[in-house]
């Protein structure tokens, strides 16, 4: 087992809201994928979902009381804050983030929270008319200001039956976060990245569109994979799978779209992965109306025309990753990509094996770069974009060091001087 959870201890902090219910779900989640989950509850919380329900998930004991004299749990707070990667708190009633903003300690999730070092994560969950609240403002005001993050609420129906922003973060976003948060000082912390994903589209006529096969699937997995090293990612992406969690996406669908999206992002970025599968050819003359059956006779010829290539126009300098996907002499195809794209490295894979590629969760790939390649066996696409990342953290490192140099006779950084990206706003309102 493998990802950014494996081998994490975790402490999940569940209070008193009928959410804690969506908790569950959580511990199940990080358990499964590798983490060691300690439970600490608020007695309110005890209410609404019994500690033996995430015992059974976790198969840990959830702390429950401090001064329970039988409980060998209840002196245990300390080590567990000591042994914690991270706090998370979900759901964190308003009045849960008031004791934390002030300091108070009177209940296993305060307690801890005052005894570790572990960053500190917070979901809130209450009525929008609470979190609207200026009290409740400043106290989640308080908390961004030591280093906490906050997830969320987001914006639904309540259990009052009114609308509003109070839910919960779903499990997909806390868990994203989390693993963000996990890996925000990272071997990539600092470093902008830039990931495509996706076949592209191109519109024949308003109805059909020229399009492949790829899911999208392996981009994501490089941009969650280079969010949990601490990478400020943007995702230009033509699939219709949800953002990752953490991840500045940007939706395009034809191949010009995706050039100048990403070489807008590129501008500004240590390294680009191109992941995405770019269409080479689009309709010459699509049409404005819906062509029928008739029109084509007894056939139909299509006029193409070249697309632009997309990693040509960026900036050579960054560190530069294709793909290749095909079905016929794979390293050969890889090595003149290599040459031709000005690449640093080319992910190579073989779009006939079954289980692998394309809509696959799986992928088997070749790193191909100047100093010759390297098969790698079937991997989940996020432990093959691992590798991916494993190959190009020393050259942006490299490129990175290169920048702060000064330029000779000059006295100056670097010639090129890269704006540091602005990172996802801790808190989303």
């Amino acid at each position: 087992m493998s990802g950014p959870f494996h081998g994490k201890r975790i402490l999940l902090g569940v209070s008193g809201s009928i959410a804690a219910y969506k908790a569950v779900e959580l511990a199940s989640r990080l358990t499964q994928s590798g983490a060691l989950v300690d439970t600490l509850m608020t007695h309110s919380a005890t209410r609404f979902v019994t500690p033996l329900t995430f015992r059974g998930i976790t198969h840990r004991a959830a702390l429950t009381d401090l001064f329970d004299p039988d409980s060998p749990e209840a002196i245990e707070h300390v080590a567990l804050a000591q042994a914690a990667d991270l706090l998370a708190v979900a759901p964190a009633t308003a009045h849960l983030i008031a004791k934390l903003a002030l300091g108070l300690a009177d209940d296993p999730i305060s307690v801890t929270a005052l005894a570790t070092a572990a960053p500190l994560l917070v979901a809130p969950a209450m009525d929008a008319g609470m979190w609207e609240h200026p009290a409740v403002q400043r106290n989640a005001q308080t908390l961004i200001e030591r280093g906490a993050v906050i997830v969320g609420p987001d914006e639904g129906r309540l259990a009052s039956g009114l609308m509003g922003r109070g839910r919960l973060a779903g499990a997909d976003e806390l868990l994203g976060r989390i693993a963000q948060t996990l890996g925000a000082n990272g071997d990539l912390a600092g470093c902008a990245v830039v990931v495509s994903a996706g076949g592209t589209r191109e519109p024949l006529d308003p109805a059909r569109v020229l399009t492949n096969r790829s899911s999208g699937k392996m981009g994501y997995a490089v941009a969650e994979a280079a969010r949990d090293r601490g990478a400020d990612v943007t995702l230009v992406t033509s699939a219709g799978l949800p953002a990752p969690a953490g991840v500045r996406a940007v939706r395009v669908e034809t191949a010009e779209e995706m050039r100048r999206a990403v070489q807008e992002a590129a501008a500004s970025a240590d390294a680009l992965v191109m992941a995405a599968a770019v269409a080479d050819y689009r309709p010459a003359f699509p049409s404005a109306r819906k062509m029928k059956k008739a029109d084509g006779g007894d056939g139909l010829s299509l006029a193409l025309e070249r697309t632009e290539d997309i990693l040509a126009g960026v900036p050579d300098d960054v560190v530069k990753v294709a793909f290749a996907a095909e079905s016929d002499d794979l390293l050969a195809n890889a090595r003149a990509k290599l040459r031709s794209k000005g690449a640093r490295l080319v992910a190579a894979n073989d779009i006939t094996l079954t289980g692998a590629g394309f809509g696959a969760d799986a992928n088997k790939m070749w790193l191909v770069d100047a100093d010759g390649e390297t098969e790698l066996p079937l991997l989940p696409k996020y432990d093959a974009a691992a590798a991916i990342l494993d190959r190009i953290a020393p050259l942006i490192a490299a490129r990175r060091d290169a920048s702060r140099r000064p330029v000779q006779g000059s006295g100056e950084p670097g010639a090129r001087r890269r704006k540091p990206p602005a990172g996802e706003a801790a808190w989303r309102r």
